[in-house]
């Protein structure tokens, strides 16, 4: 299996950026589709980016779009997430995620993940 650790976050003015970063040991990180979601509190889990195996493929969500950009290096195993032009909503806890099975393509569906990191928490004021 793979572990996951986040970090990056932090709080942040409205229209600044943030850059995640998430490291992963166990397992050969290049046999994984990584993913970002993000959790509110209150609100339900959401799909933000992910990226395939070799990174030829992402997808993001609709509220990201424009202003996120998902990035891996599998030299040294860690996927980001560089959050630019940031909004009082995209304020959560941001979750990295590995999927073992899809690795060709990058999917939103969080019931592919496998893995799961413990979070990082993003606040974003006005």
């Amino acid at each position: 299996q793979v572990q996951l650790v986040e970090s990056g976050g932090g709080l942040v003015q409205a229209g600044g950026s943030l850059r995640l970063s998430c490291a992963a040991s166990g397992r050969t990180f290049s046999n994984y589709a990584m993913g970002w979601f993000r959790q509110a509190p209150g609100k339900e889990r959401e799909f933000v980016a992910a990226i395939s195996r070799v990174g030829s493929d992402t997808v993001y969500g609709d509220s990201v779009k424009g202003r996120f950009a998902i990035s891996r290096d599998n030299a040294i195993n860690t996927v980001y997430l560089q959050m630019n032009s940031l909004k009082r909503e995209d304020t959560a806890v941001y979750y990295c995620a590995a999927d073992s099975t899809h690795v060709y393509r990058a999917y939103s569906e969080f019931f592919n993940y496998d893995y799961w990191g413990q979070g990082t928490q993003v606040t974003v004021s006005s």
